[in-house]
Protein backbone atom coordinates (compact mmCIF):
# COMPACT_ATOMS: atom_id res chain seq x y z
CA UNK A 1 0.00 0.00 0.00
CA UNK A 2 2.82 2.61 0.89
CA UNK A 3 3.71 1.71 -3.06
CA UNK A 4 0.26 2.85 -3.94
CA UNK A 5 0.73 6.20 -1.76
CA UNK A 6 4.03 7.11 -3.01
CA UNK A 7 3.35 7.05 -6.51
CA UNK A 8 -0.23 9.13 -5.83
CA UNK A 9 2.03 11.59 -4.05
CA UNK A 10 4.25 12.01 -6.83
CA UNK A 11 1.83 11.88 -9.44
CA UNK A 12 0.08 14.98 -8.10
CA UNK A 13 3.42 16.92 -7.30
CA UNK A 14 3.93 16.17 -11.02
CA UNK A 15 0.66 17.96 -11.73
CA UNK A 16 1.29 20.86 -9.11
CA UNK A 17 4.88 20.96 -11.39
CA UNK A 18 3.10 20.90 -14.31
CA UNK A 19 0.32 23.48 -13.39
CA UNK A 20 2.89 26.05 -12.14
CA UNK A 21 4.97 25.71 -14.83
CA UNK A 22 1.73 26.61 -16.71
CA UNK A 23 0.68 28.89 -14.93
CA UNK A 24 4.23 31.00 -15.44
CA UNK A 25 4.44 30.26 -19.39
CA UNK A 26 1.26 31.85 -19.55
CA UNK A 27 2.02 35.06 -17.30
CA UNK A 28 5.58 35.51 -19.88
CA UNK A 29 3.32 35.09 -22.62
CA UNK A 30 1.12 37.86 -21.49
CA UNK A 31 3.81 40.05 -20.33
CA UNK A 32 5.80 40.13 -24.01
CA UNK A 33 2.42 40.55 -25.65
CA UNK A 34 1.73 43.49 -23.51
CA UNK A 35 5.64 44.89 -23.92
CA UNK A 36 4.90 43.85 -27.65
CA UNK A 37 5.97 47.14 -30.13
CA UNK A 38 3.01 46.91 -32.97
CA UNK A 39 5.08 46.50 -36.71
CA UNK A 40 3.67 49.51 -38.24
CA UNK A 41 5.84 51.32 -35.41
CA UNK A 42 9.08 49.29 -36.52
CA UNK A 43 9.18 49.37 -39.96
CA UNK A 44 8.25 53.12 -40.37
CA UNK A 45 11.21 55.16 -42.24
CA UNK A 46 11.82 58.02 -39.46
CA UNK A 47 14.83 60.72 -41.03
CA UNK A 48 18.08 60.74 -39.23
CA UNK A 49 18.91 64.29 -38.90
CA UNK A 50 22.93 63.28 -37.84
CA UNK A 51 24.13 62.43 -41.47
CA UNK A 52 22.11 66.18 -43.10
CA UNK A 53 25.31 68.02 -44.06
CA UNK A 54 25.16 71.84 -44.41
CA UNK A 55 22.60 72.69 -41.51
Amino acid sequence: MGDQDDGASESTGEQIDAAEREAARQRLLAQAEAERIPPAETTRAVPDRRWRRGR
